[in-house]
């Protein structure tokens, strides 16, 4: 039985970059383009008369801004928005702001040098992932946390010692950018090292890093190759490349690769979660796997259940897309399945204390 299609609306500008869009859909018969629009104010028109599914969203536009229409959309007719940024570090800081205001993922946008197919399927999938996304009415808890770096850090507890063996891995993709912050936010910066791989663009995950860095009691960098994982820090895989943990006599640490892609995805979960295994790192590890469309990380995760890592998965009702932990939980990988706003405080409980293996999944 076939389903309907995705009927997308596409909202940019530069016709040549409409252009771009719409050819390189083309060749996926689940997803329509119903219309194009070139400011917000045609597409106020355009959704009223068409009612897509989902919108693509260039941030710089004539007349009002993408950032200023996407809160206007998220308050009065909440619908699942990709935005499409240039690559810069301006645009990428307002990329990071445009997922902070509810929309659901971002993608570098095309421009003259991209041929009409290029990143066609990984916009196909961001497409379907939106498509399936719980869309936020408001921003999640925690959100207001926003002093200053020196203010939010001596907040932190003495600093509590681990043995160096410790590690706490995370994974997320598709709503994993403010589920992240959820996290980290709620947690004392004095924890283990933390790696995280969240499924995100070339340049704008030093953006998102950055970003948490000015949130967050530990401290928030993007990784690079030869980091020494120590605690009080936490890496973020950069985009375009896999991060993968080694144990070097006294410590882990990081290296990188431009390898193949893991379901589709660089960096991709699996290979953080399948590094901290070979490492030995198993029954010294916490990891946690949240909202996101597919795969990536089930498996991982189950294979670091099995070498006695604590793991958890976010549950159903808080994840944006139920992809990644569903498939953790059907694999028996979770240890824990929790609500986002339990995952930081479970976290940092468990890691503090000796590890215990309930063999069934928990829903706390």
């Amino acid at each position: 039985m076939n389903s309907k299609p995705i009927r997308l609306l596409v909202v940019d500008d530069s016709a040549l970059a409409r252009k771009i869009i719409t050819a390189s859909l083309a060749e996926f018969p689940d997803i329509e383009v119903v219309g194009t629009a070139v400011d917000p104010y045609v597409a106020r028109d355009r959704i009223l008369e068409l009612n897509p599914d989902v919108i693509t969203l260039d941030i710089e536009m004539p007349r009002m801004d993408g950032i200023s229409f996407l809160k206007v959309l998220m308050k009065y007719r909440p619908m699942p928005v990709i935005v499409l940024s240039s690559l810069t570090v301006e645009a990428s800081e307002k990329a990071m702001e445009a997922l902070q205001s509810g929309a659901i993922d971002v993608m570098e946008k095309p421009s003259g040098a991209y041929s009409a197919h290029v990143d066609g399927s990984r916009l196909a999938e961001k497409i379907r992932a939106a498509a399936h996304a719980k869309v936020r009415l408001q921003p999640p808890p925690l959100a207001q946390n926003q002093t200053s770096v020196d203010t939010v850090r001596t907040a932190a507890p003495g600093d509590r010692i681990f043995p160096a063996r410790k590690l706490i891995l995370m994974g997320a993709s598709t709503g994993g950018t403010e589920a992240l912050k959820v996290v980290l936010t709620s947690m004392n910066g004095d924890l283990p090292g933390i790696c995280i791989v969240q499924h995100i663009p070339a340049y704008f995950s030093k953006a998102f890093a950055d970003r948490l860095n000015q949130l967050c009691r530990m401290e928030v960098r993007e990784a690079k190759q030869g980091d020494i994982v120590r605690p009080g820090l936490a890496l973020i895989a950069p985009g375009g490349y896999h991060l993968l943990l080694k144990w070097q006599g006294q410590h882990y640490e990081v290296a990188l690769n431009s390898g193949a892609p893991i379901h589709h995805q660089r960096p991709a979960v699996d290979i953080l979660f399948d590094s901290a295994v070979k490492a030995g790192a198993g029954p010294h590890v916490a990891a946690v796997l949240l909202t996101g469309m597919g795969a990536d990380g089930a498996a991982g995760l189950l294979r670091l259940r099995e070498a006695g890592a604590i793991t958890i998965a976010q549950n159903e009702e808080t994840s944006v897309v139920f992809g990644m932990p569903r498939e953790a939980i059907r694999l028996g990988a979770a240890q824990h399945v929790l609500p986002l706003d339990q995952v930081g405080p479970r976290l940092e409980l468990l890691v503090s204390r000796p590890r215990q293996d309930p063999r069934p999944a928990l829903k706390d």
